[in-house]
């Protein structure tokens, strides 16, 4: 919710901006809440802040797949050195066990790890700079990427934007149904007081001329 007000707050080009640089940050090994990010700003473009969904989802994709191409440099650059380098720094995501576990993933699915790995919190910090480590050849890295990069960002985008526009008009819709509820609920109380009170004047009324019958 924090997220979602301050991106509230800024101007639409800056909401592009945040969007690619924090998930491009992110695919560079940092852990940054990219996915939080993509969704808060997405589920703003469904409800007509300025914020054009599909500018949006090529930014999230563009910042996706310059990340990952940036992670994969620094990997091949840097080696093993890097990844014991981060352990020691990011004990909490790049501990020896999630290395071994993400170097199992990428010796088992090649570059499909790469793809998939997007939709993986684990797997989406890890897949540039491990897959540079690794030497995966870098057309099979570049096709993974852009491919995993447009499946998830524009998917997420999509799906998101949409979810918030059918959620909008449900909601308009209850409200309405509320309305008209509260209206009919209304009503039928009107009506009930009412014809109680009819009853009960009658019986009183009835108690009145039952007094005066026995008084003459």
């Amino acid at each position: 919710m924090h997220v979602q007000e301050w991106l509230d707050s800024v101007p639409a080009v800056a909401v592009y901006a945040v969007v690619a640089l924090v998930i491009g940050v992110e695919s560079l090994g940092i852990p940054l809440p990219g996915e939080i990010v993509l969704v808060s700003a997405a589920l703003m473009s469904s409800q007509h802040s300025g914020v054009n969904p599909v500018v949006l989802g090529a930014c999230a994709t563009a910042g996706a797949v310059i990340g990952d191409s940036i992670g994969y440099a620094i990997g091949r650059k840097g080696g093993r050195p890097l990844l014991a380098w981060l352990g020691q720094k990011l004990p909490r995501h790049f501990s020896e066990a999630h290395v071994a576990t993400a170097e199992r993933s990428f010796e088992k699915w090649g570059m499909w790890a790469v793809f998939f790995g997007r939709f993986v919190a684990l797997l989406r910090i890890f897949a540039g700079p491990l897959a540079g480590v690794l030497h995966m050849p870098y057309w099979k890295f570049l096709i993974a990427n852009v491919l995993g990069g447009i499946c998830w960002a524009g998917g997420t985008t999509a799906v998101i934007y949409y979810v918030g526009v059918v959620a909008e008009d449900w909601l308009k819709r209850f409200s309405y149904l509320g309305l008209v509820a509260a209206v009919l609920i209304g009503l039928t109380s009107m009506l009930v007081l009412k014809r109680r009170a009819k009853k009960v004047q009658a019986q009183a009324l009835e108690r009145e001329a039952e007094a005066v019958g026995a008084g003459e």
